[in-house]
């Protein structure tokens, strides 16, 4: 079975989040863009649709939070190396985002948190394959710690 994920984020100014998420590397599908939402393209099997709160309400009995506010979801995006995590994070604070905490070094994975300009939370993310693949307690003893 094939899987696409669309993970669904309010955004308070469309141009703004459009702007954000084509600096870090995304393109928009226009085909599913208007007044009201975008559809963020990362890969073929991943997008983001960044719904004004309003329209956004359309799809759910319940209230919409605002990101400003409470976090509802925290969206992990995993990349190759240290590196590209830093750059991507630096990438999102100098286009608009924010960077909430420090970075967090586990030994095994590296991450930081940034937020959109409407105050989604992005994990930028980075873990040795080794780690992935034995467990990060297996790894942590492999590496004598």
């Amino acid at each position: 079975m094939a899987l696409k994920i669309f993970v669904n984020l309010p955004a308070h100014d469309l141009d703004a989040s459009k702007a954000f998420y084509t600096a870090l590397g995304a393109t928009i599908n226009p085909d599913f863009t208007d007044e009201n939402a975008a559809c963020v393209v990362w890969t073929d099997d991943i997008y983001f649709m960044i719904l004004k709160p309003e329209f956004m309400a359309t799809f759910s009995a319940k209230p919409i939070a605002d990101p400003h506010e409470s976090a509802q979801v925290a969206v992990a995006l995993m990349l190759d190396s240290r590196e590209e995590v830093d750059a991507k994070a630096d990438l999102a604070v100098a286009n608009g985002g924010a960077a909430p905490r420090d970075p967090e070094d586990y030994g095994f994975m590296y991450q930081r948190s940034c937020e959109d300009p409407s105050g989604n939370i992005l994990e930028f993310g980075w873990m040795d394959p080794r780690a992935a693949e034995v467990g990060p307690e297996a790894y942590m003893a492999e590496q004598g710690a």
